[in-house]
């Protein structure tokens, strides 16, 4: 997955079997980042396999450093702005979140080879370039709010269908809502069976808040050969860190029994998550350019798995109030872990066709195998349930971008591309539309590039799992963000 916005569209798998059910889903959260990229690249769809002699292929297809004939360093600042419109049981509601952020700086040392006297400068191994960078590979930062009136069943259907399969004899989320109301046991201490206190027609209302991202620490090499063949080697570092408070609220009427006798409460009731994640992981790629004609590039790069190690600390809380006075608390309870993942190995290939002065056209596909995705058991976890979701639930993307660069005169240049994102879900997924656009500007040594990138995606988001009547939360987001690099040859 190219680019790192699609994180908002990827559908959330419901919390089912076990509050540790999170761990399938954040493989697949943090295995859609992107390599970092100038304003340029960004510009026309981030289509840079086959380009060359951009900073962004210190992250992206090392070979591309072998066109570079000077030092080069450059920065790029980023806005981005986040809304989304949310339908959940015939009522609409939006929410946004806006940020600043510092999205890329690279830097490129030219050192040309020594030819022996005598011998064609223009043939053989000319340069050994080596470049490093900081970028910003995925935003987490979110911001989602739905609700409405449910006639078709609550969350206590869920507690009391996890009280029936799991048992209420730990401290666990049905032994709460047991002992604040929300369920009951009915029939006899031998075969109990628990439902549902509350009565058809309860008000749900859910809030996500999510923050954080994924930076990455790129170091390359990108060699020049007779101006024809471009190689490179390249390793990343990354670093993740991520946040998310989640409450869902029902209110309704339910049948308490005070004192051995029925009595109708209205209730209150909030579930809430919290999760803090930090993590570091490395991984390496390999990448080539050939030039088929001075106007013809083809390029391709591989990208080994990410491994990341991780430590997780999830906690819940449960929280009720009654209309006759009476209030209970669980929680918040902690349940740290520490774990490793391994990502998808991705594979991308592309083409450019330069147009002389006039500038030029480009295109890559990338192909990426999410159900790959695979996280390893330790003393503590076991990975056969999270693993077998992302099995069941995920399988192979294609994405593909395109794009163009228009020179306007010898300073300045416009650029546009597009883009489709394969969803990563086997079912109900949604492909991820992007369009992009901007102007680059360059006198002597300085240059500006500005980047608009535009990109509309879904998510569905699934608070609890009761099977086909589960409600299910449709999320529309979009994104506009904009970048600005300002670079200098040296």
């Amino acid at each position: 997955m190219r680019f790192k916005y699609l994180l908002y569209v990827i559908a959330l798998l419901a919390i089912s079997n076990s509050s540790f059910a999170q761990y399938a889903k954040d493989a697949i959260r943090f295995s859609t980042f992107q390599p970092g990229s100038t304003s340029r690249i960004k510009a026309i769809g981030n289509a840079g396999t086959a380009i060359g002699g951009d900073l962004s292929s210190i992250s992206g297809n090392p070979a591309g450093l072998g066109y570079f004939t000077h030092s080069e360093l450059s920065l790029t600042p980023e806005f981005d702005g986040y809304s989304n419109n949310a339908a959940y049981l015939g009522q609409t509601s939006q929410a946004t979140k806006n940020n600043i952020n510092f999205s890329n700086a690279s830097v490129v040392f030219y050192s040309r080879l020594n030819t022996p006297p005598g011998q064609d400068k223009t043939r053989g191994w000319l340069s050994l370039n080596f470049g490093m960078g900081y970028s910003r590979t995925n935003n987490f930062d979110e911001r989602v709010q739905y609700g409405g009136k449910n006639s078709a069943n609550s969350i206590n259907d869920y507690y009391a269908s996890l009280a029936n399969s799991q048992g209420v004899a730990d401290d666990n989320l049905q032994a709460w809502a047991l002992s604040e109301k929300l369920i009951d046991a009915f029939g006899t201490p031998a075969s109990y069976s628990y439902a549902s206190n509350s009565f058809p027609g309860v008000q749900q209302t859910g809030n996500i808040t999510r923050t954080g991202g994924q930076t990455a620490y790129d170091f390359s090499l990108g060699a020049n050969y007779s101006n024809k063949l471009y190689l490179g080697f390249g390793i990343g570092l990354t670093d993740m860190r991520y946040k998310s408070t989640s409450s869902f609220n029902e209110t309704g009427s339910a049948t308490i029994n005070e004192n051995g006798t029925a009595v109708t409460r209205n209730f209150n009731s909030t579930y809430s998550q919290y999760q803090t994640t930090k993590g570091s992981g490395f991984n390496a790629r390999l990448g080539v350019i050939y030039k088929v004609i001075e106007s013809i590039r083809l390029g391709a790069a591989i990208t080994t798995p990410t491994f990341i190690s991780i430590d997780d600390s999830f906690s819940e809380g449960l929280e009720n109030s009654l209309s006759s006075g009476k209030n209970y608390s669980n929680g918040p309870v902690e349940y740290p872990l520490s774990y490793s993942m391994r990502t998808p190995f991705k594979a991308a290939g592309g083409v450019s066709v330069f147009l002389g002065q006039y500038g030029f056209i480009t295109g890559d596909v990338e192909y990426i195998d999410y159900s790959s995705t695979h996280i390893n058991s330790n003393d503590n976890y076991t990975n056969t349930y999270d693993n077998g979701l992302i099995k069941a639930n995920y399988r192979s993307a294609i994405n593909a971008h395109a794009g163009a660069e228009l020179k306007l005169g010898s300073a300045l240049a416009l650029r546009g591309g597009y883009g489709i994102q394969g969803s990563p879900l086997k079912t109900n997924g949604t492909t991820t539309k992007m369009v992009t656009g901007g102007l680059g500007y360059r006198v002597g040594n300085y240059y500006a590039d500005a980047a608009y990138v535009h990109l509309q995606g879904s998510q569905n988001i699934m608070q609890y799992d009761i099977g086909p009547t589960t409600p299910v939360a449709g999320i529309n987001a979009t994104n506009n963000n904009f970048f600005l690099t300002i670079g200098l040859r040296y």
